[in-house]
């Protein structure tokens, strides 16, 4: 038990760590191959930040725990809406433009109606997870060509004003993933071990401890950029993380490996998860996210995780 909770805490340390050097080389790879801004935030920010969902879905649901895979997706999902957007509009009220509530907003409701329609049958079959990947791939394909088509030059820098050489920013991209692969496999491990030990399912772990973990990128960098007044950013960040962990990353575990999906997934997470979805452009039809806004979707959150304790005590 002692060994599995160090290898979580060590776990979600490194896995922190390594995302942000993922994300750090990436930028800066791309950014010399004259790849435009916005093409660059989408792709680097939405996948970098998803990243550690996506390597720790894939490994649970080979290693034959589809809760964790499950759960941390579904599970990241709600912490990015309820707990990433609430605690950042308490620090720093966030505006959003109209652009995101025409475009982005529509497409993440129309992939979670599509995820509710892909699990009640309580099972996600290889064929699911091709559908997932083929509707990510045909969004990505609109996007790169939207952001290509309007680029009119490319990156030359990054938030700090640097831009880090190409060797360096190779170097990064190499180590970043080596290691979020193995602190993913490590976190996995313990997290599966603490399951096991305590005698509560994995959904209960990835929906709870390795969700949160996971999700540490998307809240520092929603944060950051909240206090910069990077406020595209901040929401951006967590509808475009959100979009790849509902099609990649459980899109990519079902091509893995054909998983079962728990009742609970259907009576509660989902519904919750729904809701958080529906509620987010309501919260914005007026073009901001203040902190009273925060404070309930905070609330929402901490009224989810005490819902999830009380069934296991």
């Amino acid at each position: 038990m002692l060994y599995a909770a160090l290898a979580v805490l060590f776990g979600l340390a490194v896995l922190v760590w390594s995302a942000d050097r993922f994300i750090d080389g990436a930028a800066a790879t791309t950014r010399h191959f004259g790849m435009p801004p916005l093409l660059v935030g989408m792709v680097i920010v939405g996948f970098g930040t998803s990243a550690p969902e996506m390597v720790v879905s894939v490994l649970s649901a080979t290693d034959g725990s589809p809760g964790i895979a499950l759960g941390n997706a579904y599970g990241s999902n709600i912490t990015n809406i309820a707990l990433i957007l609430g605690i950042t509009a308490l620090i720093s009220p966030i505006a959003v433009q109209k652009q995101i509530l025409r475009g982005e907003m529509p497409v993440l409701l129309a992939v979670t109606l599509l995820t509710a329609i892909l699990l009640w049958d309580k099972d996600l079959s290889r064929t699911d997870g091709w559908l997932m990947l083929a509707v990510l791939a045909g969004y990505m394909t609109h996007s790169v060509w939207q952001a290509w088509r309007g680029n009119t030059a490319p990156a030359e820098a990054n938030d700090h004003g640097e831009l880090l050489p190409l060797k360096q920013g190779i170097a990064w991209l190499l180590a970043g993933l080596a290691l979020l692969v193995a602190s993913s496999r490590l976190l996995v491990w313990g997290a599966t071990g603490i399951a096991q030990n305590l005698g509560v399912s994995d959904l209960l772990i990835g929906l709870t401890v390795v969700a949160i973990g996971t999700s540490l990128p998307e809240l520092a960098s929603s944060v950051m950029a909240a206090k910069k007044g990077e406020h595209d950013i901040a929401v951006g960040n967590v509808i475009g993380s959100n979009l790849f962990n509902t099609l990649a990353v459980v899109g990519l575990a079902a091509t893995i490996h054909p998983m079962p999906v728990a009742a609970e997934i259907l009576h509660r997470d989902l519904p919750v998860m729904g809701a958080l979805t529906l509620l987010l452009p309501l919260l914005c039809l007026n073009g901001s996210i203040g902190r009273i806004k925060g404070a309930i979707l905070f609330a929402a959150y901490l009224a989810y995780t005490a819902c999830l304790l009380l069934q296991v005590l």
